[in-house]
């Protein structure tokens, strides 16, 4: 029997183009010879469709656009993630579609309630296992989470007559260190049954989410056979015979990418489909000469292309002209559509306008972050303009911990960097020189010292820890949800652990406020930590500061 993993970038909501792509790759995978065509978890409506799914017209559509796909590929086996309504509820379901018409529904069992997982918000698990055969060989179907609990999914299909095959259709999003969780995942349940294991996974960006498609083939050892590509569409091609798949139509196997490289990919990818499926065709970002607003122009034009991609640069009195130098080298290096629009008559306007209110003075912290507000309402009002979406520069760093303007450098619709420590910057920086041969981030922006240039020789380090000593607090504070205790017996000094602690805490509401943006890291900011803005947790701890 021959199989078709079909890993596609399908668009939450787009069930007609989804559907159309679907017939396509059918159509593909049959004249390649295949028995049967696997596509990935919610593949008619794309995942995850959140409350969409509360609508009975957007569910009716699933099931309309499941028959439809049924009569359009009747020579071909065809195995589909759609979200099914019933008199039962709305189920997680795969539907087995065979000569024309649907013959098995499977209902997904194990329902992900945790970080960026909201199952049982809308779907009520299956509780029936689901076996066919084709050609003597006996498939069993699982999607995506059930194949994680090993041992629920030996209960469940303990009494299921011989198996072969175990295919698993998937919406598993991305993030360092997913893959090899996948890989022993799959490895294990094959040789807990002593069968083959066929995974097929989404790929595509959606809002904060990027999956990374990656489909494989396990054999009954629990070796991986082959490895689809990584954020890319792709077809993989297997001929199962005698309890081992040969592969056919593929030179990859098993991938060992660098994390920065496929945090690159991620980055890139994620930020290429959030500005195309919303409509936009270009994207405008402020370029400080500053490393963030270097990679995140690197990104957007790996993304988009040079030509999709402008900066603009807003120098003060207090931007050196290295700086703005460095912004105009980057720009040339990209090819990208480059103004250099100067903010000091804005502010000197604002600063006469605001004299006129007591305590007001140009040199506090009011008045640093007027200049960046006025960077952020220049931009907004460019983007109104033109109808460009702007990207937010922001890292997960200064996110994290409030260094960063509302309504100023927080201004945009997408925040490429927003998961991004600022120690991971510096990481991806190199990495897009050695990407593309060349210097595309100069040198100069890589060694400054980071600045937000605000008053005159302003560094981050006046105002923040040292970023190798910030990005080891938070990684432990926010994605290990350490307490402050263990973070002293982790060696970290007790006065930069209080500080930096209470600064997150402090400032939930403007990460509340700030764009979303693609999520890298196995906790991110917004759906995967919700914490409450107004927070007395722990009793006392603000006291102690």
């Amino acid at each position: 029997m021959r199989i078709a993993l079909a890993q596609f970038n399908a668009s939450v909501g787009d069930i007609q183009g989804n559907t159309e792509k679907m017939k396509k790759l059918s159509t593909k995978a049959y004249d390649l010879g295949a028995d049967i065509v696997v596509f990935p978890e919610m593949s008619v409506c794309g995942y995850p469709p959140e409350d969409l799914l509360l609508k009975r017209h957007f569910l009716e559509g699933n099931r309309l656009a499941v028959e439809d796909l049924s009569k359009s590929c009747p020579r071909i086996t065809v195995v589909a993630g759609f979200a099914e309504v019933s008199e039962e509820g709305c189920f997680n379901s795969l539907a087995v579609l065979q000569s024309g018409k649907v013959t098995r529904i499977y209902r997904k069992s194990v329902l992900p309630n945790y970080g960026v997982f909201d199952e049982r918000r809308y779907f009520r698990p299956g509780t029936e296992a689901v076996r066919i055969v084709i050609n003597g060989i006996a498939i069993a179907f699982t999607i995506c989470e059930d194949i994680w609990r090993l041992k629920w999914i030996d209960s469940f299909l303990g009494e299921v007559p011989r198996i072969d095959i175990i295919i698993n259709i998937s919406a598993s999003p991305f993030h360092i260190g997913k893959i090899k969780q996948r890989q022993e995942i799959l490895s294990q349940c094959a040789k807990h049954f002593n069968c083959a294991v066929a995974y097929c996974n989404l790929v595509g960006g959606q809002d904060e989410l990027v999956f990374d498609g990656r489909s494989m083939f396990v054999d009954s050892s629990g070796q991986i056979v082959c490895e689809a590509k990584s954020f890319e569409e792709d077809i993989l091609l297997a001929d199962y015979k005698n309890s081992k798949f040969k592969i056919r139509n593929s030179k990859f196997r098993q991938r060992r990418m660098q994390p920065i490289v496929e945090v690159y990919q991620a980055l890139v990818l994620g930020t290429r489909d959030y500005v195309r499926k919303n409509g936009f065709s270009k994207a405008i970002l402020g370029l400080s000469g500053g490393i963030d607003s270097s990679l995140t122009a690197a990104i957007a034009v790996d993304a988009l292309g040079a030509g999709n991609v402008i900066g603009v640069t807003m120098p003060s009195e207090f931007n050196s002209p290295d700086t703005v130098k460095d912004a105009q080298i980057l720009a040339d290096n990209l090819d990208i559509e480059f103004h250099i629009l100067p903010i000091e008559t804005v502010l000197n306007q604002f600063d006469k306008l605001l004299a006129n209110m007591n305590r007001w003075n140009s040199t506090g912290v009011a008045y640093e972050n007027l200049q960046a507000r006025i960077r952020g309402c220049t931009l907004m009002s460019l983007s109104n303009l033109y109808g460009h979406l702007v990207l937010t520069t922001s890292n997960k760093s200064e996110t994290a911990v409030g260094y960063a303007t509302l309504y100023g450098d927080t201004a945009g619709g997408f925040a490429v960097l927003k998961d991004v420590h600022k120690t991971m910057v510096y990481q991806l920086a190199r990495y897009v020189n050695e990407l593309h041969h060349r210097e595309i981030i100069p040198p100069t922006v890589i060694k400054r010292p980071p600045s937000a240039e605000l008053r005159e020789n302003q560094k981050d380090s006046d105002s923040l820890p040292q970023y190798d000593v910030l990005d080891k607090i938070l990684i432990g504070y926010v994605e290990e949800d350490k307490a402050v205790s263990e973070l002293l017996k982790d060696g970290l000094p007790k006065d930069i652990v209080n500080q930096v602690v209470n600064m997150v805490d402090k400032n939930e509401y403007k990460r509340r406020l700030s764009p979303p943006g693609i999520k890298i890291t196995p906790r991110a900011f917004g759906k995967d930590r919700r914490m409450p803005i107004t927070n007395l947790y722990p009793p006392g701890f603000k006291d102690e500061q």
